[in-house]
């Protein structure tokens, strides 16, 4: 059986696309390895309607959802490999099963490559972020470190403020020249310059010189890379960030090769639930429009 769409990735992206393309009565199938982005955190916030709740819950729901539609296949598992052209797409699994579409939707999120500090990692999601929209309010106002990772980083030091007492903890990373330096002390940011050596219990940055600075909560800007490498794999085209990379799109949400779309965190910036449900809505639509009118 030849599908309309393989969506490689059901997260919110991947799940959003695919029901614009089964509320159409297309053939969907969903190809997910079940390794969400946000898995760590217990709250997804940001997001209207579903402020508040858990992210498994709300993926769950929304798969529950999706396969109420007869025409909507799920598979869990792993693509491996993709090749083909526009019309004539195959994929196939890691447990050797192959399956075939007219078109390729890549919602495969990102990978998150941390500033290399001992206990950063241990704590990404829980108490540790990257967007202050999702995470700032749960702060209270309180203390807030920011820990360098690279120029984005002071744009994180600029806005962390609205949420509160920042310290801007340079690590190495960073040297801020004076109109910076004066820019961070008018908004109240403090810059510590000291190394950091680990972090401890829920926030607790221990310095190189042994003090402790505790926090309510961390942020820091991760370097992003698309999670899978099929879009490479099929020649997609990539495109540099402020972030890192991603794949390169088109305002239809197709890819550098004809019939290859991609939404979601792999292709858009910021990142946040809400914005990658709205990104596959807009691709599910617009994948929808590419069979119905091949040569728009």
């Amino acid at each position: 059986m030849k599908h309309d769409v393989i969506v490689i990735g059901g997260s919110y992206a991947g799940m959003a696309a695919a029901l614009q393309l089964v509320r159409a009565r297309r053939s969907v199938l969903v190809v997910d390895g079940g390794r969400r982005r946000n898995r760590a955190a217990s709250h997804s916030h940001g997001f209207l309607g579903q402020d508040g709740v858990d992210p498994a819950q709300i993926a769950r729901t929304a798969r529950t959802q999706l396969e109420a539609y007869p025409t909507l296949s799920w598979h869990d598992g792993d693509v491996i490999e993709a090749s083909g052209e526009k019309d004539a797409f195959s994929v196939t699994l890691g447990d050797g099963a192959q399956y075939h579409a007219r078109r390729l939707l890549l919602a495969t999120g990102v990978s998150d490559t941390l500033p290399d500090i001992e206990g950063l990692s241990e704590r990404w999601g829980t108490s540790a972020f990257h967007c202050p929209y999702c995470h700032g309010y749960e702060m209270q106002r309180g203390e807030v470190g920011v820990i360098a990772s690279g120029p984005m980083s002071i744009h994180q030091a600029q806005m962390l403020p609205e949420w509160g007492k920042v310290t801007f903890l340079l690590n190495g990373m960073l040297e801020l020249d004076a109109d910076m330096a004066n820019d961070l002390a008018s908004r109240g940011v403090r810059v510590e310059s000291t190394a950091i050596a680990r972090i401890e219990g829920h926030a607790d940055v221990v310095l190189a010189d042994d003090r402790r600075l505790s926090f309510a909560g961390l942020f820091t800007t991760p370097r992003n890379a698309p999670a899978s490498p099929i879009g490479e794999q099929l020649g997609c085209a990539l495109a540099e960030t402020p972030m890192g990379i991603q794949i390169g799109t088109a305002d239809t949400k197709e890819s550098s090769v004809p019939g290859v779309f991609a939404c979601g965190d792999v292709a858009r910036m910021p990142h946040s639930v809400s914005l990658a449900v709205g990104d596959g809505a807009w691709a599910g639509a617009q994948l929808h429009r590419s069979l119905i009118l091949p040569a728009i």
